[in-house]
């Protein structure tokens, strides 16, 4: 499993944008991708968990995958966040 955190910088937070792009690119990955903030997770592949965790400005989440591409996933997923989150 490859695990890494982010500081969000938006000052929305994640909201429904980004939060739409981002399940669109965890889809692309056959591996799990999971969002953890304060002990709370949420499949990276659905909308309404993501929305559900409630992630503000300078909050921080850990981005965990799992699976056959991981490494991959990993790489885009967080070239994704620094981007546009």
């Amino acid at each position: 499993m490859k695990e890494f955190t982010y500081t969000i910088t938006d000052k929305e937070g994640i909201h429904a944008r980004p939060a739409g792009e981002l399940v669109k690119l965890a889809k692309t990955f056959a591996s799990a991708v999971s969002v953890v903030k304060d002990g709370k997770k949420a499949d990276a592949k659905k909308v309404f968990g993501l929305m559900g965790l409630g992630v503000k400005q300078g909050m921080e989440i850990a981005v965990q995958v799992e699976g056959d591409d991981e490494e991959a996933a990993a790489a885009a997923l967080e070239t994704f966040l620094k981007e546009n989150l």
